[in-house]
């Protein structure tokens, strides 16, 4: 299995072991957060739908930036998979074409209302491939390209709540969601901003990060600002359902951590503490899904 062209593609450009509890645990808390608003009940059909959607796109995702970065990562990262050759891009494009069929006969055999919100995903991925089609100026402008693609986020977010309470008739959508949507995009902003501060040794020419682009403490800065904004929304969303107090334990714990890495990584920009920052993004994404996830469904 280690010896799989596909078992390496995943390891160095997906890797599951990351993603399924992350994803997991960010499916669960929107299906659990949703349930709460409503009478408690969980369903797993909705915890299903709501997973494989979320995984596949976030999939689809990594299979634009294969194209869309295939010239620049030929050039200056010729050891990825793509580029080296590994796996071709029409291969991925096949699979990219099954898990969006997967997507449209899972979503109309569960809640055909869905369909209409995954055709406006998939409107907004459409944008996102073509970068908006202002391409040129975006890369010139990190700050909007990651805003620009962070849009996706509230979409799937709603996405996967709406699979708990779309199916039930008559109910209406309760104003507490809108700060579980408000709390992911920020998660979301923590990852990607995480994942692209780099060591001094490890930043490479033509490779656009954070650190590069904004400097190590403007990048920290705006790292654990978007984390002290995620925290926020979720002391507020589960306030209303009388779950603020236990969350802000588990999230106060996990945010000083992050701190002392942000602060670490300050002080000493080498060796593991720059790749530590993405890990401890996964930790605070995983630590607030969890927190909007199981608090409500104890309550």
């Amino acid at each position: 299995m280690k010896e799989n062209r596909w078992y390496i593609y995943q390891k160095e450009r997906f890797p599951l072991a990351m993603y399924i509890p992350m994803i997991l645990a960010f499916s669960f808390s929107a299906i659990s957060y949703s349930a709460a608003t409503l009478d408690g009940r969980i369903t797993i059909k909705a915890l299903a739908v709501s997973f494989y959607v979320s995984i596949s796109f976030f999939m689809l995702l990594r299979i634009a930036d294969e194209y869309k970065d295939f010239e620049e990562d030929s050039k200056y990262r010729p050891y990825r998979p793509v580029p080296r050759g590994l796996v071709k891009r029409e291969e991925l494009g096949k699979i990219g074409f099954v898990l969006g069929v997967g997507q449209f006969v899972i979503c109309g055999l569960y809640e055909p209302k869905l369909l209409i919100l995954l055709v406006v995903l998939w409107i907004y991925y459409g944008c996102m491939c073509k970068e908006f089609f202002i391409s040129n100026w975006l890369r010139k402008h990190m700050g909007w390209y990651m805003f620009s693609h962070m849009l996706i986020m509230p979409q799937l977010d709603f996405f996967a709540t709406a699979c708990e309470f779309f199916p039930r008739p008559g109910v209406q959508i309760g104003s507490a969601l809108a700060w579980f949507i408000i709390s992911s995009f920020f998660d979301g902003m923590v990852i990607e901003v995480g994942r692209k501060m780099r060591a001094e040794e490890d930043e490479e020419e033509g490779v656009e990060t954070y650190s590069k682009l904004w400097g190590r403490k403007t990048s920290v800065g705006i790292w654990l600002g978007a984390m002290v904004i995620s925290f926020a929304s979720t002391f507020l969303a589960l306030y209303q359902l009388g779950g603020a107090f236990p969350a802000s334990i588990t999230l106060g714990i996990a945010i000083i951590i992050c701190i002392v890495g942000g602060i670490r990584y300050l002080k000493n920009p080498h060796g593991k503490n720059g790749s530590r920052l993405e890990v401890l993004s996964g930790i605070w994404t995983l630590v607030d899904y969890l927190s909007l996830g199981i608090i409500p469904l104890l309550l």
